[in-house]
């Protein structure tokens, strides 16, 4: 892959299994929040999942911001895009009924310095949407921190665990999911918590953030210890079959790679693939925030691109000179603050 237009393209081609269950899909697809690094790839993938099932469905992808470069590619593929500030209560009254929402509004990096908008965003805005898109279908993104940390050797989270969430983001996170919860009991509306850790492409990630540092002669902090990671082709292919699966009271679902994968390994895969010996900072602690996804693999399959599939193209991706979203995942982070 040598440019985002290629990327795009080869991220956003539908599989026949989530073709299969776009034909099930009644209605458009509203994406809210679709602006952020996995939203143009989402709404892109469901425009063209769509047409592949025969639907004539609309998607409409909404934001306040988009990047220049995705909102073209988007407008190329046949999504529509609508430019509201859904924190305004108004602005999202004059947005277009939907049968299918996938909510991914959200805040993470910065909350350290600013809590209470994090807070607003992250707990807050969903009470209007609930009570906007009551009839709906919700998948709802979240996040793997609500869960907290768990020791290496209890094989990560699933989704009974009670969350233990550290830090303000999490917390926050979790109160998101609480809001959809108690609307989702007030007015039957079908709910679904997408907990995503990790999601990569080629410009950012996890995988990208421990490549660079390779490649840089830089050291790999070992804090975490393990991690999880997905692609962010996957993401968006399950985040849509998901609207398959929303219930009340919501359902609960663990995305991300079916891998447990060691910050040390990662790193010397990196090396060998650089020709260059990986630097370590840190040892790795008894405790790592990561999940396990055997509903997910159990009720959807396993994701369509491996691990070392991932490795390979980010680090040919690095070489290249590729484009990079300015966004570290802060992985190391142990204190929940971001």
């Amino acid at each position: 892959m040598k440019d985002l237009r290629e990327l795009t393209e080869i991220m956003t081609k539908p599989s026949a299994r989530l073709i299969a269950d776009m034909e099930k899909i009644q209605g458009d697809i509203l994406i809210l929040g679709a602006g952020g690094k996995v939203g143009p790839s989402l709404s892109i993938l469901a425009k063209r999942a769509l047409q592949a099932a025969g639907s004539k469905a609309e998607v409409k992808a909404v934001s306040l911001v988009f990047d220049q470069q995705m909102e073209e590619l988007m407008q190329e593929y046949g999504v529509q895009k609508i430019q509201a500030d859904l924190s305004d209560p108004q602005a999202l009254e004059k947005l277009p009924d939907a049968k299918n929402i996938i909510y991914m509004i959200g805040r993470k990096f910065g909350t350290w310095a600013d809590q209470a908008l994090t807070w607003q965003i992250n707990s807050m805005i969903p009470v209007d949407v609930c009570r906007r898109y009551a009839d709906a279908s919700i998948v709802v993104f979240s996040t793997g921190n609500v869960y907290g940390t768990k020791p290496i050797l209890h094989g990560g989270f699933c989704e009974e665990d009670q969350p233990e969430p550290i830090g303000e983001y999490a917390q926050s996170c979790l109160a998101r999911e609480r809001v959809f919860e108690f609307f989702s009991g007030k007015n039957q509306t079908q709910v679904l918590l997408f907990r995503l850790n990790y999601a990569i492409d080629l410009r950012y990630g996890v995988l990208y953030d421990i490549a660079k540092a390779v490649y840089e002669e830089r050291p790999v902090n070992l804090a975490q210890g393990v991690f999880n990671c997905i692609w962010q082709g996957d993401v968006c292919e399950y985040a849509l079959r998901s609207l398959l699966r929303t219930a009340c009271p919501p359902a609960k679902l663990n995305v991300t790679g079916p891998e447990t994968i060691s910050i040390r390994w990662a790193a010397e895969e990196f090396g060998k693939r650089f020709g260059k010996q990986p630097l370590f900072e840190g040892t790795e602690g008894s405790e790592s925030l990561f999940s396990q996804t055997t509903k997910l693999n159990r009720e959807m399959g396993y994701p369509n691109v491996s691990l070392g599939e991932m490795i390979d193209w980010t680090a040919e991706w690095i070489k290249a000179g590729g484009t990079v979203i300015q966004a570290p995942t802060h992985f190391e982070t142990t204190d929940g603050k971001y």
